[in-house]
């Protein structure tokens, strides 16, 4: 995509995933009701306080197993929306197989920087190693997340309680998107283009799958190649994984399906 000659108009289009899949309010509250049948369902761990701020609790869903793998999975919204709250039905393929499941939340913009939400994530996975065991979650961590949380999952799998990680339909270089809309709210400074693009920085050596839609939009098609083509230079492991037919809001019934590709991809990463 030629930038420099886009409009600014045009610029937001090429991240406008609502606006790019039709049916996505569709897609979206069906998602928020599987995820509230799904967190009535495991009411025994949810809201855990892991931060001060509103938005720093976790939603734990142990296996029977203590020692099983889990999957945390950093929910989407381009850092400005959603809740793990309406994610929650996204472990459940994991889940299906005797994984743990957990979902972080974090502050949004404006009310915190990129950099600050970055760190909220760290937190909370330092808050489950330390208190993980005592509501049963002691495996393995697969860090995973969807498009913010897939550029979250990028950034934070160098976390030491994290084993492996799958970035879902993620943004992992910023530049671009300092001249969208996306920008209204995030605030980008130079420094944070710069130390929070996973393009720009050291490869983290860990397994990272990295799944897109072939239905998505350019941008996020191409960041996922250029991420995993950045890795595999420095001879990091994991798989890329292009969806076929996927959109941005469909991709992640592949993580919600016991049978979903995603869920068998996080089953051999583990």
């Amino acid at each position: 995509m030629n930038w420099g000659t886009m409009s600014r108009a045009a610029r937001d289009a090429a991240y406008n995933n609502t606006a790019a899949v039709a049916d996505s309010p569709t897609l979206n509250a069906a998602r928020a009701a599987a995820s509230a049948a799904f967190r009535a369902a495991h009411p025994g761990h949810l809201d855990l306080r892991y931060g001060p701020r509103e938005r720093n609790t976790w939603d734990l869903f142990p296996a029977a197993e203590p020692h099983a793998p889990c999957i945390v999975f950093i929910h989407g919204g381009y850092w400005q929306r959603n809740s793990k709250d309406v994610m929650a039905n996204l472990v459940a393929g994991p889940y299906a197989h005797g994984w743990a499941g957990a979902l972080p939340g974090y502050t949004l913009a404006p009310d915190a920087s990129l950099t600050e939400i970055t760190n909220e994530i760290n937190a909370a996975l330092d808050w489950l190693a330390e208190h993980g065991p005592e509501h049963g979650i002691a495996g393995p961590v697969m860090l995973s997340g969807w498009s913010a949380g897939g550029h979250l999952t990028a950034m934070c799998l160098n976390h030491p309680r994290v084993s492996a990680g799958l970035a879902i339909s993620g943004i992992f270089e910023l530049g671009p998107i300092r001249d969208t809309e996306l920008n209204d709210k995030l605030r980008l400074t130079d420094e944070e283009i710069v130390a929070l693009s996973p393009l720009r920085l050291p490869v983290v050596h860990k397994p990272l799958a990295i799944a897109y839609g072939t239905a998505e939009l350019p941008p996020l098609m191409s960041d996922s190649r250029d991420l995993h083509a950045y890795r595999a230079a420095e001879h990091a492991p994991g798989p890329l994984i292009p969806v076929s037919g996927a959109n941005h809001f469909t991709i992640v019934h592949e993580l919600r399906d016991a049978d979903g590709l995603l869920t068998k991809q996080v089953r051999l990463l583990a």
